[in-house]
């Protein structure tokens, strides 16, 4: 790029120049989840008209998926809109009725989220007997306890102890262990019993953490997710809905669906060996496929660089197409990142970046919708929580391929009945999700169907009428569910996986000061940003920015996160451009 220092503009804004001579910066988001769409729509609200998201699947939305069966919406990703107050996702919904047929036991107040908070969970054993109400309670309140204990190492610094491998798991099974024996008012029955509900409940942990195992989860690091206070909320009309709103100030055409990334070329201009050559974009026979197949609106997308420019980011596509640019937007999911960054980004991803994305977690939360002609369970009952009574001493919960049932933690019963009918939704995670996600639908009718006669201890339960299941996992797009802070690695992770590319130092002093710099700084346009290597011109800043749910601190795992997330990269950029949009250019 052609230093800015020797034009007439002001030496202080090297930006500017480029831009005078060609325009809008042009910005490619890739991904059209949560993060992609807010990140867009901020920009073009913002007066940004060079925009183009570019999403690998056949449709937007991410791992928010509703599915329409019938006149019921049931949602294979996404589905509680966690926290009202100030939470972005639910002021959205709010502000545009799509919860004013949420029902009062569909906005439940409590860290585990049913389908409806009304009625009681039934808790059975592989016995086909029912644990005695006031045994549950008593757990709940225990488990409870050592759960707000988790929170206290991160929120008031207190040291983890070396027998707790500084797992969530370990802690969490071992100190619930020690009260139930430790406990002389309660028979051996009954502590034997509680002994096995602790790995149900670590099953459902893993579920709503997305984890292989809570063992697998950093104690130091779990108090730093933070919950947003008020009632979770159910979106009757699906949380695609959300989705659309976030859309429906977007251009059709600026959306590209089934266009997969191949590979983000960054730092064009700094010297490195060059990515691949550029076809004209926007010419020719090239089908984009946008959204609704609209067009016109914004800038036309040609080359429009001067000779003696080079773009700074070249993105490209799997049908080989090459498109240019100044910033990229990068949300992919922690899972491609995990499998794919190596090859995703050229050059490769600075040393403390790759660091961190093996660090953090991602594991796959699969749901299983079983539908019946009618319900066998009671009107009372609002879940059946499987508990094995052979898993009272076990130490693990890793379980052979031809045991993966044994992951499941439970069926939630979908509420109201007029909406949805009689569905059961059943939760599985980790390692044995993937192995159900590899069985076919018929195999994993038969497997739950068993289960549910075993547990109830009814064996007339017939099998469901019909059946609908996610596959995160093996999704090529998204390889897991969300994100979650394995033990070794910190919210300082998250925070290094956020950071803009090229770093506003040289490349060797970034990786030996990066963690100085905090992801949520957002560069002005007065800042200079040369690169301090002699033999390299100017560098231009944030040519690769990272957003998604896994790059929140706080909020990591959320839809509000992700959202929000997208909204701060967007921020960076506008802040950038401050100044020449002020001046009207």
């Amino acid at each position: 790029m052609q230093s800015c220092e020797s034009s007439g503009d002001s030496a202080d804004d090297p930006l500017s120049c480029g831009l005078r001579r060609r325009g809008q910066p042009r910005v490619v988001v890739i991904g059209a989840g949560l993060a992609g769409l807010a990140a867009a729509k901020a920009l073009l609200e913002q007066g940004f008209t060079d925009v183009t998201v570019l999403e690998a699947s056949s449709r937007i939305g991410g791992r928010v998926q509703s599915v329409k069966l019938g006149h019921a919406t049931f949602e294979l990703g996404a589905t509680w809109i966690h926290g009202s107050h100030g939470n972005p996702i639910y002021h959205l919904a709010e502000a545009n009725g799509l919860l004013e047929e949420t029902t009062d036991g569909e906005r439940s107040v409590g860290r585990i989220s049913f389908y409806s908070k009304n009625g009681v969970a039934c808790y059975l054993t592989n016995r086909g007997r029912r644990i005695p109400k006031d045994v549950v309670e008593e757990f709940s309140d225990l488990y409870n306890e050592v759960y707000n204990l988790t929170q206290e190492f991160f929120r008031h610094g207190k040291p983890v102890n070396a027998e707790s491998q500084n797992s969530v798991g370990v802690f969490t099974r071992e100190e619930v262990r020690n009260r139930i024996r430790d406990d002389p008012d309660d028979p051996e029955a009954t502590k034997r019993l509680k002994l096995a509900m602790i790995q149900q409940y670590l099953k459902v942990e893993s579920c709503e953490s997305s984890s292989h195992s809570m063992d697998e989860v950093s104690l130091s690091a779990f108090g730093e997710w933070t919950e947003i206070p008020g009632a979770h909320h159910i979106i009757p009309s699906g949380f695609v809905r959300v989705v659309e709103l976030l859309a429906e100030g977007i251009p059709a055409h600026v959306i590209q669906l089934g266009k997969p990334v191949r590979c983000v070329h960054w730092d064009q201009a700094s010297g490195r060996p060059r990515g691949p050559e550029i076809e004209p974009w926007g010419e020719g026979d090239h089908n984009h496929n946008a959204r609704e197949g609209g067009q016109g609106g914004g800038e036309p997308h040609g080359d429009r660089r001067d000779e003696d420019e080079q773009w700074p980011v070249l993105v490209e596509c799997e049908d080989c197409e090459v498109i240019p640019a100044d910033h990229v937007i990068v949300t992919v999911s922690l899972g491609v990142l995990k499998r794919q960054h190596a090859s995703f980004f050229q050059p490769g991803l600075p040393a403390e970046k790759v660091a961190a994305i093996h660090r953090l977690g991602i594991g796959t939360t699969d749901k299983i919708f079983l539908e019946f002609e009618e319900p066998f369970w009671g009107p009372e009952c609002n879940s059946l929580q499987f508990v094995w009574e052979d898993e009272a001493e076990s130490r693990a919960l890793t379980y052979p391929p031809e045991l993966w049932y044994r992951k499941i933690c439970g069926f939630d019963v979908l509420y109201p009945p007029e909406r949805y009918g009689h569905v059961l939704s059943g939760w599985i995670c980790g390692e044995e999700a993937l192995v159900m996600e590899k069985c076919d639908d018929e195999a994993v009718a038969e497997i739950c169907t068993e289960m549910l006669r075993q547990f109830t201890g009814n064996p007339n339960i017939p099998k469901p009428r019909r059946i609908l299941r996610s596959a995160w996992g093996s999704n090529p797009y998204f390889r897991g569910s969300y994100s979650y802070t394995r033990v070794g690695s910190s919210g300082a992770d998250v925070e290094k996986l956020a950071k803009p590319l090229p770093y506003t130092e040289s490349s060797k002093m970034a990786q030996a000061s990066s963690s100085k710099q905090q992801p949520g700084h957002l560069l002005s346009s007065k800042c200079p940003e040369q690169s301090l290597d002699p033999n390299r011109g100017s560098i231009k800043p944030m040519q690769v920015l990272f957003s998604g749910e896994a790059t929140h601190r706080k909020y990591y795992s959320t839809t509000h996160g992700a959202l929000l997330s997208g909204q701060r990269e967007a921020a960076r950029l506008i802040e950038m451009y401050r100044d020449l949009f002020q001046q009207g250019t």
